[in-house]
């Protein structure tokens, strides 16, 4: 007799309870140095990353993530359009090489009007169970404001709240990979004591 676990699907659904982590950032400066050690540190707790799949913040994070040989989850990325193509193609740099599953959008809108119902930081904050933002200009900050309005956890890995502008004071800011893992595994319901914090070790 066939098992449950034989059916086709299973596996999906398997990946669809994993946490989704959002990694909210820069999409020109990578900060490389932060997005390696989250990126690594969320592959290693088998959760899925999800980010606005471009350069910058957004490609360093998945690289790291990638790196994880061992890792169970997958690099999301939701795609932006390009404004007025009628087969919503994606700007240059989108998807980044390391993308796994890209959500192609009709949305074209960021950077100062990403909280527009055109922006698909909708679709990044909505989707995600918890919101790390990293360092990064007008479309992180819509992305952080969008976290609260929409009630979803955000930590703000910065070494100053103005590396974000216009940062909610209700935002957590933290400066090391520790606090930020501490927060993660509080929302996600997983505790603290199993923390894997070494950043990752591939470039």
């Amino acid at each position: 007799m066939m098992h449950e676990d034989d059916l086709p699907g299973t596996a999906v659904a398997d990946h669809r309870r994993r946490p989704v982590i959002g990694v909210m950032g820069s999409g020109v400066d990578p900060n490389d140095t932060l997005a390696r050690a989250v990126g690594g540190w969320v592959a290693r707790q088998g959760f899925h990353l999800l980010t606005g799949g471009g350069e910058g913040v957004m490609a360093a994070v998945s690289k790291a993530f990638a790196a994880v040989t061992d890792r169970r989850g997958l690099v999301i990325g939701v795609l932006p359009s390009i404004e007025d193509d009628p087969g919503c193609s994606q700007p240059a740099g989108y998807p980044n090489r390391w993308v796994e599953l890209a959500i192609r959008t009709h949305l074209p809108l960021s950077g100062a009007s990403g909280t527009s119902l055109l922006s698909r930081n909708h679709i990044n904050v909505l989707t995600a169970d918890v919101v790390v933002a990293l360092p990064g200009g007008p479309g992180t900050a819509s992305e952080v404001q969008l976290a609260t309005r929409y009630r979803r956890p955000c930590v703000a890995l910065v070494a100053d709240r103005s590396q974000i502008p216009g940062l909610p004071d209700q935002v957590v800011s933290v400066s090391t990979l520790e606090e930020v893992a501490a927060f993660v595994l509080e929302q996600v319901g997983r505790g603290t004591g199993a923390a894997e914090t070494g950043g990752s070790s591939h470039g």
